[in-house]
């Protein structure tokens, strides 16, 4: 892969990775509620997940995609009607006590953050994206430095909004607070399906 175009994913990669969405909502709140270290496996799941979402779909799924676009239509949906689903989890996570912001909850574990990747309508955006603007011949070598250059940028990133909900944690050291946290990234993750919703 020639350097410019190197250049140009890894621009790609870290700003579609740290800018909000789906996931990033998810982390911050889980950095909030159970605090980085027992929010770690999410994260890999994160970003390993994500990368092995790009090889499986340079490796051949993209075709079944663009032979049965009503495979895409189905995708899209059961996507919505997953992040709705997560939305109302994270807007009912209530804390155990009132002098701690931990909530009766648990955070994801690394194999239910990576299934997560295939109903995340971000990440199949920034995959789709990836593997036709920067694989000239789509060769699994190119589909592979694709899901390197995302896992190398990705992790770091998406660690930001694990950190940034930690942080919040000595502000939310009351059920109230924490409740209003919670339901404030419930409704943001709600926003991020609407690009969906509108057809983009």
């Amino acid at each position: 892969m020639p350097w410019e175009l190197l250049t140009a994913l890894m621009g790609f990669a870290f700003v579609s990775s740290i800018t909000p969405g789906p996931n990033n909502m998810m982390l911050m709140a889980s950095g909030a509620n159970f605090g980085v270290r027992r929010t770690v496996p999410h994260m890999l799941g994160v970003g390993l997940g994500h990368s092995f979402m790009i090889v499986v779909l340079g490796a051949g799924l993209v075709q079944v995609f663009e032979t049965y676009p009503v495979t895409l239509t189905v995708m899209k949906w059961v996507s919505v009607a997953y992040l709705l689903y997560l939305s109302w989890k994270i807007a009912n996570a209530a804390p155990k006590a009132p002098d701690a912001p931990e909530t009766g909850g648990r955070p994801f574990t690394f194999l239910e953050a990576a299934a997560f990747q295939w109903v995340n309508p971000k990440g199949w955006f920034m995959a789709l994206t990836a593997i036709s603007a920067y694989t000239g011949s789509q060769t699994m070598r190119e589909v592979v430095i694709v899901a390197v250059v995302f896992a190398c940028t990705n992790i770091p990133s998406i660690s930001f909004w694990t950190v940034l909900g930690q942080q919040m944690r000595k502000f939310l050291t009351s059920p109230v607070r924490l409740r209003t946290f919670n339901i404030v990234m419930a409704l943001l993750l709600v926003a991020t399906l609407i690009p969906i919703l509108r057809g983009h």
